[in-house]
């Protein structure tokens, strides 16, 4: 979330592990590399505010989030943070 407001791409992909997965909605997006292109291309420049946490696991969080694209309203989506090793194995983005 942080890395994301603060438009900072490389800390983004950082905090997935190397062959971390990103699914956006249907779309599976798998390691450094195809994560860092998407996130430039998709998600560095929006705003993310966290609106409730939906599920706390022991691996990981739910979340209800408001994403706004740059120069968009934005809309709800559910975040699903899966994380091992204090890195995201798995993001699975879906609407809310």
């Amino acid at each position: 979330m942080d890395a994301v407001n603060a438009r900072d791409l490389e800390a983004l992909v950082a905090a997935f592990a190397s062959d971390g997965e990103v699914v956006d909605v249907t779309r599976p997006i798998r390691g450094h590399d195809a994560i860092r292109e998407w996130a430039r291309a998709e998600v560095i420049g929006g705003t993310l505010k966290v609106v409730s946490i939906a599920e706390r696991r022991s691996n990981g969080q739910k979340l209800l989030v408001h994403w706004a694209p740059a120069g968009s309203g934005g809309w709800r989506a559910h975040y699903d943070f899966t994380v091992s090793g204090g890195r995201i194995v798995q993001a699975d983005l879906q609407y809310a």
